[in-house]
């Protein structure tokens, strides 16, 4: 049997975390093509050494600095193609697209997802652009060209959202969706209310541990969870909404004072991004809200995220874990992978 053959469109911390998965799983694939905008591109028709390419970016250099000699590869190694003549030259099955996130246009991933599937190629991305601005025109695309296009990643990580929904909530009708969708606030807010910290002190220890850019704005202003919640809208709920049309509000104006009244009340607050159908509509928002302690998504605390599914078969269904990481977000890929090619 021919092994499926994987190009990776990014190979930064997420696409590094999907090499080591795929290494330490002995999964039988071939890498046949990297392209990084910062780090070069390499194509070989035989695969690539996973672990030669691994040493190469871990100790700061170009992926064109990559050798097939010792591999006595029967390959010609091809060198610095863009993304796109990439896509278009190296003859893969699958694409997996983890370049950087632009919320507002989409782009280069949602071109980069549009010439593979037309070429043929299944897609799987942990982009919140494409999905969150695109998901309903990228999925026709897809089922025109007799492909997949898998997004798992777009939500909660490694964590399963979407793969819950089809596989383990099959044939229940969802009716809303609602949840901790960013770590970074909720570190901050876990911070203010267990440890009595201001939220600039709170944020600055985010941004200390890596959690909140030094421009923390996509975070702390609601607009990740904001990503999330729209690719939630679209495609667990049947919606066709876009950022545009949904309310948000960040966790800046929460204060110490109001994180101590709050749970002098027996509340908590969390930012919550939620979305439900109303007949024809969909009615989404993210902003700060005080749950009381019987709520699930209360017992959720520092960098975690989780997600509360309404359904008509089974109730209630809570799901928590990791909502960022290398290897999180690197299985969250691999499982698309998995999908794809069983």
């Amino acid at each position: 049997m021919t092994k499926p053959k994987l190009v990776l469109i990014g190979c930064g911390v997420v696409g590094q975390g999907l090499l080591e998965i795929i290494l330490r799983k002995k999964l039988d694939i071939l890498v046949v093509a990297i392209s990084d905008f910062k780090k070069g591109s390499i194509c070989c028709s035989d695969g690539l050494s996973l672990t030669k390419v691994l040493d190469l970016l871990k100790s700061g250099k170009s992926l064109e600095d990559y050798s097939c000699v010792d591999d006595c590869c029967d390959g010609e190694l091809q060198k610095g193609w863009d993304a796109i003549e990439t896509i278009h030259k190296c003859d893969a099955d699958i694409m997996a697209e983890m370049t950087y996130t632009d919320i507002k246009t989409g782009q280069p991933a949602t071109k980069h997802i549009e010439e593979a599937l037309k070429k043929g190629m299944h897609v799987t991305t942990s982009n919140k652009g494409p999905a969150a601005l695109q998901y309903n025109r990228l999925s026709k695309l897809a089922a025109e060209n007799g492909v997949k296009f898998l997004i798992e990643g777009t939500v909660m990580s490694g964590t399963p959202v979407f793969n819950l929904a089809r596989e383990c909530l099959a044939e229940c009708k969802i009716t809303e969706v609602k949840g901790i969708l960013n770590g970074t606030t909720n570190y901050i807010l876990t911070k203010m209310e267990q440890e009595g910290w201001s939220y600039l002190d709170a944020l600055a220890k985010a941004q200390e541990l890596g959690y909140a850019e030094a421009d923390p704005t996509a975070d702390v202003g609601g607009y990740d969870a904001l990503a999330k919640v729209v690719i939630l809208s679209n495609v667990l709920l049947g919606g066709d909404i876009s950022p545009d049309d949904v309310p948000c509000e960040g966790i800046s104006k929460v204060s110490l004072e109001n994180v101590k009244s709050a749970a002098a009340e027996g509340m908590r607050y969390k930012l919550i991004g939620s979305t439900r159908r109303e007949g024809d509509k969909i009615i989404a928002s993210v902003k700060p809200a005080k749950l009381p302690l019987s709520d699930p998504l209360t017992g959720v605390n520092g960098a975690n995220n989780a997600l509360t599914f309404d359904t008509d078969l089974m109730g209630k269904i809570t799901i928590q874990g990791a909502g960022a990481g290398k290897i999180e977000t690197g299985y969250s890929i691999f499982v698309d992978i998995l999908n794809i090619i069983r």
